[in-house]
Parts: C-alpha cells; structure tokens; sequence
C-alpha cells in the first residue's frame, strides 16, 4: 500500500484520482477496513481494479498468485476470470489464510480459489509442472527476483505478470526514510533493473498505486 497519498504523483493529482475511483461497498470496504485496523497490507484499490481488468482482457483461465493475505486481490482476480476461473495463490499464514476462506466464501468465489500453504520460495518449485494465464507477485520484497525465476518458466507464452510496489513509496528513486526499509528497498532497486530488462519480458514500471510492474511474456 502506498506510504501516503503523495508518495508517487503530486499531491493534487493524487487527490483527484482518489476521488474518482468510486469508493468501494459491502464485503470489499469491510476487507479495506480490517487491512487498515489490523495493519495487513492489501492491494490498493487501483491496483486492485487492474488486476481485475487485466484478468477480464487477457481471457485468463489460471492466475498464479504469490502473497494473498486476505483474499483481496483474489476477489478482484477471480471476478475478472468469471466461471470456471482458478486463483492458485501461495500463502505460509494460517490467520492469513482463515481469513481469506472467510472473505472470498462471502464473496461465493471459493470454487475458484486454490490455496498453496507454506512460503513461495518452498512452494514454487511443486507447481513447476502448472501452466499460468497471469502471475501476480506481492510478497516478501527481498525475495522478488526469485519469485520471477521460479515463476516466468509457468507463465505461457504472451502471458502477463504484475508485480506490485515496485516504488516502495517513492523510495527505490529517492532517499531510505528508515534504516528497516534498506534492504527492501535495495532488493526493489535491484529487481526492477532486472524486470524492465529481462530477456523473456516487454516490461514496464507504472506510476499505479505503490508502482505497479507490468509485463507480457515474450520469449
């Protein structure tokens, strides 16, 4: 989630797009609500609706997602992919995971939610015969790189992967505001310099939410 409204774009521009998102109701306010009050970090709401556009766009059938605290970003993706949809997310949190079986059951979406226990460096190499429409990586920053090398061998050719707070708060360009945020931060500087040049990948960093890395498989 961005660090403050102003962390990526200026103030007053950030504002208006605040505005003109229409705020969310019922079961997805309430999961915006527990985030904030409990202090576990979801998608922003705009990325979230991206995540839900791109799943609508693409026809995918298969999302792989790594990081699912809530079942946030699940609910946007699997409403994306319609009926006979499958989120494979990878989660180690049982809190994390009671929750999202709650929220998602509420939303009726269970039947297109898969869940991987356990933490994705372990798990990622169990999938490796699977096959994925679209990858979603918002995790543990420090491990990013090693997601995408896991991950990008399962993705299908044309493929899309998104990758979330990818300007950590304006930091990856700017100055460290705290001595915890070092090494998130340089392993964030590091992995977009890899992301945006990687040879299998058509790359791009967008100014969206945190900052949002989008890609199409290419080779």
């Amino acid at each position: 989630m961005k660090a403050r409204i102003d962390a990526i774009i200026r103030h007053e521009q950030a504002e208006y797009l605040e505005r003109l998102l229409p705020a969310n109701t019922g079961l997805l306010a309430e999961m915006e609500a527990y985030a904030e009050a409990h202090r576990v970090p979801i998608a922003d709401r705009e990325v979230a609706r991206f995540l839900e556009i791109t799943a609508r766009s693409t026809g995918a059938r298969r999302v792989l997602e790594i990081g699912m605290a809530i079942g946030y970003s699940v609910i946007h993706l699997a409403r994306g992919m319609g009926e006979g949809g499958l989120v494979v997310t990878i989660e180690p949190s049982e809190e994390m995971i009671a929750r999202s079986e709650e929220f998602v059951g509420r939303a009726g979406l269970r039947e297109r939610l898969r869940i991987e226990r356990g933490f994705a460096l372990e798990v990622l190499p169990r999938l490796s015969g699977e096959t994925f429409d679209v990858l979603f990586i918002d995790a543990l920053k420090e491990e990013y790189a090693q997601y995408l090398e896991l991950s990008l061998p399962m993705l299908r050719a044309g493929g899309v992967v998104v990758v979330d707070n990818l300007l950590w708060g304006g930091q990856v360009a700017g100055e460290i505001r705290s001595p915890d945020q070092t090494a998130s931060t340089q392993a964030l500087r590091e992995f977009n310099q890899v992301f945006v040049r990687h040879p299998q990948l058509l790359a791009e960093v967008l100014p969206v939410g945190d900052g949002l890395g989008y890609a199409v498989k290419v080779g």
